[in-house]
């Protein structure tokens, strides 16, 4: 009774009945409640494919450190990049080709000051170990007479598609290999028509060959960096989020400690 009373006046209500104090205790829950909900925002993440274990993991882990929850999408960076300038309700935007969120910056269409540089991908040759192709032969293994398809991403709007063509470029085999390319929508599709069997053989992430799901299936052999242009990647908040604090925060929780820790273990050179 005396809890009621004070609780009563904190709410500047006063003299009220006894058969009003239900009514009281639904209106002080209903605005604590309310309270908690304005306090915790949902933030709408477009991320690369190619963070696709390591996004998730983070964002496990700072919706359990900060409370707020996260919507993820995955997919390819130039299809994101083509529907933010669309006006898709995005609030932060990982990109593997920094280049993207650049012209979104020059367009005026992120916060200033936001773009931030997380992290170099890197692309190896993956096979599962059900083909009987030996990937850790190196970029020979492409060209073995069994190989009917090869998957990479496709490299008109993903940039680890165009990694993959330059490398094989660099290597003098693109010419020889171009008839049996299968394009993934994005460098996780890739990888999942190589792990299916749908292709004999795939270019893709480090990130996702040294995923859990992934690592145990297959071998991959590291294409060396200077093969192809450096992958780097960036994000942005973008000016038309309404949770740009809650994103600055998993910007920060990302460059934290733990955050780094996640990024490293899945293969990403971090920036310096």
């Amino acid at each position: 009774m005396f809890l009621l009373k004070g609780m009563t006046s904190v709410f500047g209500i006063k003299n009220i009945s006894i058969t009003g104090m239900a009514g009281v205790l639904l209106l002080i829950v209903l605005t604590v409640e309310g309270l908690s909900l304005a306090h915790a925002g949902e933030l709408a993440i477009a991320a690369a494919s190619d963070l696709n274990y390591a996004i998730k993991e983070m964002v496990a882990e700072f919706e359990k450190a900060s409370g707020h929850q996260v919507k993820l999408s995955l997919g390819s960076s130039g299809n994101f990049y083509a529907q933010i300038q669309n006006g898709a309700p995005f609030d932060l935007y990982f990109s593997a080709d920094i280049g993207y969120p650049k012209k979104l910056e020059e367009a005026g269409l992120i916060v200033p000051g936001s773009l931030y540089r997380y992290a170099v991908g890197r692309i190896v040759v993956w096979a599962a170990h059900e083909s009987r192709i030996n990937a850790a032969h190196g970029i020979d293994s492409l060209k073995e007479p069994q190989i009917k398809k090869i998957a990479i991403a496709n490299p008109k709007h993903a940039p680890y598609g165009r990694a993959a063509v330059a490398a094989m470029e660099h290597f003098k085999i693109y010419d020889q290999l171009k008839d049996k390319l299968v394009f993934g929508e994005n460098i996780s599709q890739a990888a999942q028509f190589v792990e299916s069997g749908a292709c004999d053989i795939g270019i893709i992430a480090l990130s996702l060959a040294v995923a859990p799901t992934m690592k145990s299936k297959g071998v991959y052999w590291e294409i060396p960096a200077s093969a192809h242009a450096p992958l780097e990647q960036g994000a942005a908040i973008l000016k038309s989020s309404k949770q740009q604090a809650v994103a600055r925060q998993f910007l920060e929780f990302m460059q934290g400690k733990q955050g780094q820790e996640i990024m490293r273990r899945y293969g990403f050179t971090l920036p310096r």
